[in-house]
């Protein structure tokens, strides 16, 4: 396997700094790609390490050109090993599986193993205790002293005392504790890979001549034409036929910032356009498109481990020579075996190895069971850190459904003509407020023909095309009057009027004049201001609505959901810049949103959350989803979030405490080998399914209901 630089930035911040990304010319197994991940963060240095197993893509920073140097020899050395088989489906993502599972180890030592001979049980005890034992060496021929080589020492030092019922509990427990690790890290993969399935019903195909339709993506064949906009995801692997635009790869890449595609470019499916139109040529679609996205994305998940995790982990390995050197001592000190045997069988770091990644992962699993998708641990613990609560208005705060309720013409101007061409154009664009208009022609039978040249979406603003060689605009009054200069003013008295109602109000301009405006209902979510006032006493020190609205409407909005920070006529680099600033001074932030102009600050905060009923780019660059379509799924994200690690910090305590009493145990001999290995053994086990306890109550069936 060989490793190519894609990229490198050096001198970042004016030093020796930078960055690089190298890519390998085949995908990285799972098993090796966390290796190498291992092995960079280790270099000294090197920072920030970012793998993509799928694409063979790594990322990371390094300090100096020392780091730099240490980190492309370990990339060489890499070159060098032999290339494993690619993984072909999920499954091979799972971890490896036990060697024995269910209850057949119970039932072999508890009822079959006290009928067996002496003998049959000596050489039964040895024939389980292999594995381990080999797990051990293998660690060790690899240079590591990890807990496999804990355990086979452990196991070693029994079966030279010729204790063999110790022997037997010892690889009773540690199957039974992978068993345990096995089937809960099963279900968690199984429960993600359903909850994050890549979907899309529908694409827009570009016809012979040049029309666009929308169909089912089920119909959509090879060399098909799609044609995918601002905040569209890419429902096709294909190459750009025509257009530019910004995309998205961060699911395939792991690399936040958007890359340029133009003609004759290769495009994925699963990634988002960020800015721009592209026509994209099929070559790949269906299922197994689909299913490549899912596992890249869960990839990339169990990948982001929890801050806690990591220094559990970390002290774990710290445990393992700890341990070592503390029954050589008792070794050297009293000369008998038996207690340095009690001190070997008794360690901190299979508990602490284990707990924490089974909490982690249960409570993810718990989560998509309860209609919210963590895409990682460490966003679990930033989402119990987060003190400062930043909302979108328009379809996170208020439904996702607004309506049109009434339609201005300005003088000279047919009310259903405004409608019908605001609807042809507004068609193309997923935000709620577009699908409000198309929705609202649809109720009035105004049809609408696709005669429109290129539609070109403007974010935060609105949209531009013709019709008939005249200039269209639609979008916010900022759009229209202040950048585009169109005179508002024939319709203030109006404008005025629905303001005061709390309504959005979107304008149409033709050929520089005002058109119309259409005024739009949102009415705030019913359970806005009561999930508002649960999260204030859940520890949030600030809550804040940002929105693009004009004041008068922000401000009954805010009132309504009892929020009394606010900041209206807020564009999209604004509200990322607001995040930023309250990030900078301190804060934690946790931001909620749902549209193409919310991505920047969803990127930009501590945590970002979205809404099932969304943009595409919204869901793709936000931490956590919401599967539901409601915000009280914010309470139970913070719950789940704050109970995991209340109950890491609890299994810590508890493995601590536990431990040391067997050790003192060990060392002045109130405890035996064996019981000492049990003890510690039910131990790891007890907070290990303490770990996987539920902390949320069940969800509700939904009700029957009954035929008249």
């Amino acid at each position: 396997m060989s490793f190519f630089i894609i990229h490198e930035l050096q001198g970042l911040n004016g030093t020796a700094t930078g960055r690089m990304r190298v890519r390998a010319d085949r995908p990285l197994p799972p098993p090796p790609a966390a290796d190498l991940t291992r092995n960079l963060e280790e270099l000294p240095g090197i920072s920030d390490v970012r793998v993509n197993p799928r694409v063979g893509s790594v990322l990371f920073f390094y300090a100096d050109r020392e780091s730099r140097l240490s980190a492309l020899r370990l990339l060489t050395v890499r070159d060098e090993a032999p290339a494993p088989d690619t993984p072909d489906n999920i499954s091979d993502l799972l971890p490896e599986e036990p060697p024995a599972g269910g209850v057949l180890p119970l039932i072999r030592f508890f009822v079959i193993r006290p009928f067996l001979p002496r003998i049959w049980r000596v050489i039964t005890s040895v024939a389980a205790a292999a594995p381990f034992l080999l797990k051990g060496v293998a660690s060790l021929l690899r240079g590591r002293l990890s807990v496999d080589v804990l355990d086979a020492a452990a196991i070693t030092a029994s079966i030279l005392m010729r204790d063999f019922r110790t022997v037997s509990v010892l690889t009773l427990l540690l199957g039974l504790g992978e068993t345990l690790e096995y089937w809960t890290r099963r279900r968690s993969l199984d429960s993600l890979t359903e909850s994050l399935a890549l979907n899309v019903d529908s694409v827009w195909l570009l016809g012979e001549d040049g029309t666009e339709v929308s169909v089912p993506l089920s119909q959509v064949q090879k060399d098909d034409l799609v044609v995918v906009r601002d905040g569209g995801s890419i429902p096709v692997d294909g190459i750009v036929e025509d257009g530019c635009a910004v995309v998205n790869q961060s699911s395939m890449t792991g690399e936040p910032l958007g890359v340029p595609r133009a003609k004759g470019a290769s495009v994925f499916a699963g990634t988002v356009v960020e800015e721009g139109r592209l026509v994209i040529r099929v070559s790949h679609v269906g299922d197994g498109t689909r299913l490549r996205q899912v596992v890249t994305f869960i990839e990339q998940s169990e990948a982001l481990k929890a801050g806690i995790q990591g220094k559990t982990e970390r002290l774990a390995d710290l445990a393992v020579p700890f341990t070592f050197g503390l029954a050589a001592l008792v070794w050297l000190i009293t000369r008998n075996p038996m207690r340095a045997a009690s001190v070997l069988l008794v360690d901190y770091s299979c508990a602490l190895k284990l707990a924490t990644p089974l909490a982690v992962l249960a409570s993810m699993r718990e989560g998509a069971g309860h209609g919210m998708v963590i895409k990682g641990g460490r966003y679990l613990e930033a989402l119990c850190e987060a003190d400062t609560l930043v909302f979108d208005k328009t379809g996170t705060l208020t439904n996702a459904s607004p309506k049109v309720v009434e339609v201005i013409p300005a003088e000279g101007q047919q009310r259903d003509e405004v409608l019908r061409v605001m609807a042809c154009l507004e068609e193309h664009f997923p935000h709620p407020v577009a699908r409000a208009v198309v929705r609202k022609a649809q109720e009035e039978n105004l049809q609408h023909e696709e005669e429109h040249a290129q539609v070109e979406y403007v974010v935060a603003h609105g949209v531009a095309s013709s019709l008939h060689g005249k200039k269209l605009r639609v979008g916010s009054r900022h759009y229209i009057e202040h950048d585009e200069g169109v005179d508002v003013s024939p319709l203030e008295a109006d404008i005025v009027r629905q303001a005061a109602l709390g309504r959005s109000l979107l304008y149409l301009s033709e050929d520089g004049k005002l058109a119309g405006i259409l005024a739009i209902e949102d009415p705030l979510r019913p359970e806005a201001a009561e999930v508002v006032e649960t999260l204030r006493g859940m520890g949030f020190k600030r809550v804040l609505m940002l929105t693009g609205d004009d004041e008068r409407t922000t401000r009954a909005v805010a009132a309504s959901a009892g929020i009394t920070e606010f900041r209206a006529q807020v564009l999209p680099a604004d509200k990322a810049r607001v995040v930023q600033e309250l990030t900078d001074s301190g804060c934690k932030v946790l931001m909620v949103g749902d549209g193409i102009n919310d991505a920047p600050a969803l990127s930009a905060s501590h945590v970002g959350v979205a809404m099932i009923d969304g943009t595409d780019l919204a869901r793709e660059v936000a931490n956590v989803l919401l599967t539901r379509p409601s915000l009280g799924g914010l309470i139970e994200a913070r719950r789940l979030a704050c109970g995991t690690l209340r109950r890491i910090h609890t299994n810590f305590a508890v493995t601590l405490t536990l431990n040391s009493l067997f050790l003192a145990g060990g060392l002045f001999m109130v405890l035996q080998p064996g019981l000492s290995a049990l003890l510690h053994n039910l131990t790891t086990l007890g907070v290990s399914l303490n770990a996987m306890r539920p902390h949320l109550p069940a969800p509700e069936a939904p009700a029957m209901e009954g035929r008249a």
